[in-house]
């Protein structure tokens, strides 16, 4: 690990969306800063991501200054959201977890990405990420709360376990679908100048001056056999995971992390493994 490095680092502004590559970023207790504060829900409550509409993956957001969106989609005029008062909220559903949202003020907002799903959904906000979600409480320390991502403030995959599982799937019987890119696997920070596989091993690290605990290996969905550029679905990666990287029944690649020190992380801050 003496050469580890931040590869690079993406935050996404709305969950599901296209991310954006800074070079530098703000880890605050709950995730990047300005990382899935922004999120879809449908008329019932429940989030509508990639499993569910896979079209999400070609509509991207820009990040504005206050939090604010700008929001861009194939057939769609751009559409700028600025941050909703958090006068009223609406119950929204997050995989297990209940949580409350405020929707995005102007009715054309929503308007927007329905036509562009074609489906009823809505624009919904985290107004307090310290306080309206908790990590999940099986791997959670008291205190820690997550913004609208999956379960945990951040996730690492590194470019070593990439080549690796690429070189995997390129032995398979859907070679042809290889090699994978990183966005396929949406993560916030990508380390390289490791061994394959080596994040399996770290129980705390750190990113320049952010240190962070390793909560879980995260499961993989069928998000990561989406075609990002296309929104196509094909097979992999989740058959090679399912040979190579199976644990406790999920298809696991990358680390699920939670911050425990605030501060900036920067392209090429050295990576070292703390535990």
């Amino acid at each position: 690990m003496g050469n580890a490095q931040l590869h690079s680092i993406h935050v996404h502004p709305v969950k599901a969306f296209r991310g954006l590559a800074p070079r530098e970023a703000v880890v605050e207790p709950w995730g990047l800063a300005g990382d899935r504060r922004w999120a879809l829900i449908d008329d019932g409550g429940k989030v509508v991501t990639q499993r569910q509409q896979p079209r999400i993956a070609l509509a991207a957001a820009e990040l504005l200054p206050g939090g604010g969106v700008r929001l861009s989609a194939p057939g769609m005029e751009p559409l700028t959201v600025p941050v909703p008062r958090p006068v009223d909220t609406v119950p929204m559903q997050i995989f297990r977890d209940k949580v409350e949202a405020v929707p995005a003020e102007d009715p054309a907002v929503h308007a927007w990405c329905s036509a562009y799903l074609g489906a009823d959904v809505r624009l919904v906000h985290m107004d307090d990420p310290a306080t309206r979600r908790p990590v999940d409480p099986e791997y959670a320390r008291e205190g820690e709360t997550v913004s609208f991502a999956d379960g945990y403030p951040l996730l690492v995959t590194t470019t070593a376990s990439l080549d690796a599982l690429n070189s995997l799937i390129a032995q398979g019987d859907h070679a042809a679908e290889g090699p994978l890119p990183m966005n396929r696997f949406r993560p916030n920070v990508v380390v390289s100048g490791t061994e394959a596989w080596a994040e399996d091993h770290w129980s705390r690290i750190a990113i320049g001056g952010v240190v962070l605990r390793v909560a879980k290996s995260c499961g993989r969905c069928v998000v990561t056999t989406t075609d990002q550029d296309s929104a196509e679905r094909g097979k992999e990666p989740l058959l090679t995971l399912g040979r190579h990287r199976r644990l406790d029944g999920k298809l696991v690649f990358g680390q699920n992390l939670v911050p425990l020190s605030p501060g900036v992380i920067r392209l090429g801050d050295p990576v070292r493994v703390l535990e």
